[in-house]
């Protein structure tokens, strides 16, 4: 098997207009049928965006799904796993903590259409609500020209599109599971009245960016803790990326905004390194930002769905 990002899901590209997250956890109530209804889950989840995308090719639907360490363990335990897939542990930082949840089965739909967004997720809520529940869904939306919801211009540090897919897409070092993907799923709640509270220039000095132009600010006029510094990962004196989408949500009418961080990446250390960061720096952005989730998925390649359908994994 070679490097191919035709094989991957959905992983390297835009964040999208209209989105989804869901995050299940399964029943556990008998192994052999939830790991049948989990194969049929996973032919019909391709099936779909097959359909949906010759039908409605004008609204660009993307899905990604995958598995947590604990699924991966419960379905396919005499299986191979993944090179780099664990159970996310809670990262206690000086003043912030990014806790750790539950989940099992991960879903990310989004389209340029809301109607498609429906419509693949209520057809794939038949394959699976007899043996899963859901533990948390999210339902997010691009804002004014893709920007984050405190302002600033989103995805600004992510790699170049020609690029991106070698960040986000598990390569050769993990031959048995290549043009996989490892996603981390986080949600965050934000104190907007604080936020909105600042000057501009403080808000510009707490992300390290200017908020209108997006241009970096020099490093005399940053925070030691500016978001941009603290949550990068310079590992050996490399600077190491990852595929970052920032999809907002909110409840206006009670009082509830927030941002669901997903991010996908070739190497998880390199996620958990950034996280490792920003907690440990307490990065300025938690002050107005509070981590309410926090899951590691293993996003298995097109190649690995049809294995998982077929019964094929890689054996230990």
């Amino acid at each position: 098997m070679e490097f191919n990002p035709g094989n991957a899901q959905d992983v390297y590209k835009d964040a999208g207009k209209n989105v989804l997250f869901t995050i299940l956890k399964l029943n556990r109530k008998d192994q052999n049928d939830d790991k049948s209804k989990v194969q049929e889950l996973c032919s019909r989840e391709q099936a779909i965006v097959r359909s949906m995308n010759i039908r409605y090719p004008e609204y660009h639907l993307k899905v990604a799904m995958g598995f947590s360490n604990d699924a991966w363990d419960y379905l396919f335990p005499n299986a191979k796993k993944p090179a780099e897939l664990e159970t996310f542990k809670p990262i206690h930082g000086p003043k912030y903590t990014a806790p750790a949840t539950d989940g099992d089965i991960f879903i990310h739909i989004r389209a340029d259409e809301e109607t498609v967004v429906y419509e693949v997720a209520d057809q794939l809520h038949n394959y699976y609500r007899d043996i899963a529940k859901v533990v948390d869904e999210t339902k997010g939306f691009r804002y004014f020209e893709g920007r984050s919801i405190i302002g600033f211009v989103d995805g600004t540090e992510n790699p170049d599109g020609s690029e991106s897919a070698s960040y986000a897409i598990i390569g050769d070092e993990d031959e048995d599971y290549i043009n996989g993907s490892y996603a981390f799923a986080q949600k965050y709640m934000h104190d907007m009245d604080s936020w909105k509270s600042l000057s501009t220039e403080d808000q510009e000095k707490a992300v390290g960016r200017k908020k209108y132009s997006d241009l970096e600010l020099k490093d005399e006029e940053k925070l030691a803790n500016s978001h941009n510094v603290a949550s990068q990962d310079n590992d050996d004196g490399v600077e190491h990326k990852i595929v970052r989408m920032n999809v907002p949500f909110s409840n206006p009418s009670e009082g509830t905004t927030g941002t669901y961080f997903i991010g996908y990446a070739r190497h998880w250390t390199v996620t958990k390194r950034m996280l490792e960061n920003m907690f440990s720096l307490s990065d300025r952005i938690l002050d107005f930002s509070n981590p309410v989730t926090g899951t590691m998925f293993f996003i298995p390649s097109k190649n690995t769905l049809q294995q998982i359908v077929d019964d094929e994994l890689p054996l230990k």
